[in-house]
């Protein structure tokens, strides 16, 4: 166990039969630790282990997640404001979760809304509204401030496709942004994610 050394030349018999209580009450402990979600997530993220950190982003692995999720028709606000009131009639706390816009080859873009577990959603008569389980995935990503738009989403994109190519990282055509703040609040934490390809 890193981080305790134990120099057995001073304990006294008494504290060395003690020992190994102590030691089993640490293991059970940090063992039974569930995963904290950092500050921005607000409670509620599918989590990650950050396996790798570069000057222009970092290198993150994400466990098994449920996402609710609908297309959007384009990338206008009332394409998003559309998207978002279809997931908000099957969601009932959509508002705390994170969301992701989902970007495929620059045109085809998808909402969707983080699934905590222990969710209660309402059962969906449209067809257009999926939950699906998303898997195990390492996603590059690049955090920014500022009011969220479609084109803070492609300007950022690109910044972390040059920094992927210059670290010599290979990066897929589709890429995620991800908000975690109410558009209408007053600080904003943003990312743009690219999959793992190598």
């Amino acid at each position: 166990m890193r981080g305790i050394r134990v120099s057995s030349r001073i304990l006294s018999q008494p504290c060395m039969m003690e020992l190994p209580l102590v030691l089993l009450v640490l293991v059970s402990v940090c063992g039974g630790q569930d995963w904290i979600p950092p500050p921005f997530c607000h409670g509620k993220c599918p989590p990650f282990t950050v396996v790798g950190t570069h000057q222009d982003f970092e290198e993150r692995l994400y466990a098994p997640a449920k996402w609710l999720t609908t297309q959007m028709g384009g990338s206008t606000i009332s394409d998003l404001l559309a998207a978002k009131s279809r997931l908000e009639k099957v969601a009932t706390d959509a508002d705390t979760w994170p969301v992701l816009i989902n970007c495929t080859n620059g045109v085809d873009l998808s909402y969707s809304y983080f699934v905590p577990a222990n969710s209660k959603l309402i059962e969906s008569t449209d067809p257009s509204v999926i939950l699906h389980s998303r898997p195990e995935v390492t996603v590059y990503v690049r955090s920014y401030d500022g009011t969220p738009s479609i084109q803070k989403g492609q300007d950022n994109r690109q910044t972390l496709y040059d920094a992927l190519i210059k670290a010599g990282k290979s990066a897929a055509n589709t890429y995620t942004w991800a908000g975690y703040d109410s558009y209408w609040s007053i600080t904003h934490h943003n990312e743009v994610w690219i999959e793992k390809t190598q």
